[in-house]
């Protein structure tokens, strides 16, 4: 039987009152009551929600004259379904404070550094949350060791600089406190050697400032095409006293009609600090030999100096800034004039990755093997 207009009417507006005036008051409760848990405001909702149905619906019975044994039936029953939703509510928004105890704990223990374990939640949105705080907390802590290490040889790379800095500055103030006192016999001689400290420190500003413009991406290369003979040959003869001095030979070997794009000037820096780099950890009288080898698109320039190298584990972290041998790798005497900063390698990868190559460094039979490849089309990357 369908209901007279005017009782859907009065039906519809009592259920919207009723609806209205609990929704009201529930939300004025969120608004000025002090601020609350997650679990008291789900409670406020859900609970306005259930108490919207009960009313409206104990409004309509009253208005539709029930019989009084069917509107506590009908109570009965309301009452039941609300208190047990309700209870339900309750319970949810329980195990949803303790979700949210459990990740703020995480969160604390993320922010002292620790690394922390995924949880189990009912929830997916908990569960997942508490994945990512795990993940989080492995990533931050990873890096801030990566952050202590580069602290740590950032200043042990500063205490090298300033050493090596230091060493000649006093060399050559003691030199010319010796030529204005008069007390020297050959003056030319002293001469000499102050300029062969300033060379050397010339060379080692010369490098860090090559470094800070790789590092801070403002190298600018001029590729253009070059025949790789041309670059080991000028890089040989810059060597040259340097290998004279530890009567090392340099060989060649393939060398010949190899053709690439890039930097001539970069690409001749990088042959020089290999080479020096081979010799001053070749034993003396020994040999270095520079080979050539096409891989596809890629051109392989490799050194090979019959030296000791380094451990297997610091073959990557050889052309870090700063990194210096063990005592095996580095000899007693090094060659005059060359400085061990620690920059020449670091130069060099620099370099070769601008030119969209790579280097690496590996153990051969006959010694110690240093190879960069360089695309022979190179993209520079500056």
């Amino acid at each position: 039987m369908t209901l007279p207009a005017i009782d859907l009417l009065l039906v519809l507006g009592s259920a919207v009152c009723c609806t209205t005036v609990i929704t009201v008051t529930a939300l004025l409760i969120l608004r000025y009551c002090p601020p609350r848990s997650i679990a008291f405001q789900f409670t406020v909702v859900v609970g306005a929600a259930i108490a919207s149905i009960v009313c409206s619906t104990v409004a309509i019975a009253v208005l539709m004259y029930l019989p009084l044994h069917d509107l506590a039936v009908l109570l009965w029953v309301i009452g039941i379904s609300a208190a047990l939703s309700l209870a339900a509510t309750l319970l949810t928004a329980r195990t949803a404070s303790r979700a949210f105890a459990d990740l703020r704990v995480t969160v604390s223990r993320v922010g002292q550094g620790d690394v922390v374990d995924a949880q189990r939640h009912s929830g997916k949105e908990f569960a997942e949350l508490s994945a990512l705080l795990a993940d989080v907390s492995e990533r931050l802590v990873a890096a801030r060791t990566e952050i202590e290490q580069l602290d740590a040889s950032r200043r042990q790379f500063f205490a090298w600089i300033s050493h090596d800095l230091r060493t000649p500055l006093t060399g050559v103030s003691a030199l010319a406190e010796a030529l204005e006192d008069g007390a020297v016999e050959e003056p030319a001689d002293y001469i000499r050697r102050i300029r062969q400290q300033t060379a050397t420190m010339n060379r080692l500003v010369d490098d860090l400032f090559e470094l800070s413009q790789i590092q801070s991406g403002l190298l600018r290369l001029r590729p253009e095409n070059i025949e790789l003979l041309d670059i080991v040959s000028d890089a040989v003869s810059d060597v040259h006293q340097l290998a004279i001095a530890k009567d090392i030979r340099i060989l060649q070997e393939d060398v010949e009609g190899r053709m690439l794009r890039a930097d001539p000037h970069e690409l001749t820096r990088v042959v020089v600090n290999l080479l020096t780099n081979g010799i001053r950890h070749a034993p003396h009288g020994s040999e270095i030999l520079i080979s050539a080898d096409q891989h596809d698109d890629q051109l392989v320039l490799s050194l090979l100096d019959q030296g000791g190298g380094v451990d297997s584990e610091d073959l990557t972290r050889m052309f870090e800034v700063g990194w210096r041998g063990t005592a095996a790798r580095t000899p007693a005497v090094q060659p005059a004039g060359s400085p061990g900063a620690g920059l020449g390698l670091a130069i060099v990868r620099g370099i070769v990755r601008a030119h969209g190559g790579d280097v690496h460094a590996e153990h051969a039979p006959q010694g110690f093997r240093l190879n960069i490849a360089l695309p022979t089309e190179a993209t520079p990357a500056g």
